[in-house]
């Protein structure tokens, strides 16, 4: 059974830098397809797409906003997602849940419900 937990959220200030990881279980990503993604959800408001690939994508998207702030990458080894954020804005205060879609999908995939396999979040908090 796949499993995704989260790790890493927590309160910063604004400005602030924050890594957040995804540890995967359940299968080894080397060996399959796969596309990833964090996603965010803030209180009362949608779940939206942060930044995403896919195991055979050259390109990696990210949600306009988070340009040029936030990294997304992966240790495929240690079967680990990772989301660097850095000069965080109360705007980015919100739930991060990692997504995945493993042995369907080879690209980056953007809607929530193309993703079968979702940790339980991580809070992420920004406030002075």
């Amino acid at each position: 059974q796949v499993q995704l937990v989260e790790n890493g959220g927590g309160l910063v200030q604004p400005g602030d830098s924050l890594r957040i990881s995804c540890a995967v279980t359940g299968l080894t990503l080397t060996l399959t397809n796969y596309a990833m993604a964090w996603f965010r959800q803030a209180p009362g408001k949608e779940r939206e797409f942060v930044a995403g690939f896919g195991s055979k994508d050259e390109i990696i998207l990210y949600e306009q906003s988070v340009k040029g702030r936030f990294t997304i990458s992966s240790d495929n080894a240690k079967n680990t997602l990772f989301l660097q954020m850095n000069s965080l804005q109360p705007e980015d205060t919100a739930v991060y849940y990692c997504a995945g879609n493993f042995g369907r999908a080879a690209y980056v995939l953007t809607a929530p419900s193309s993703y079968q396999n979702w940790g339980r979040g991580t809070q992420v908090t920004v406030s002075s």
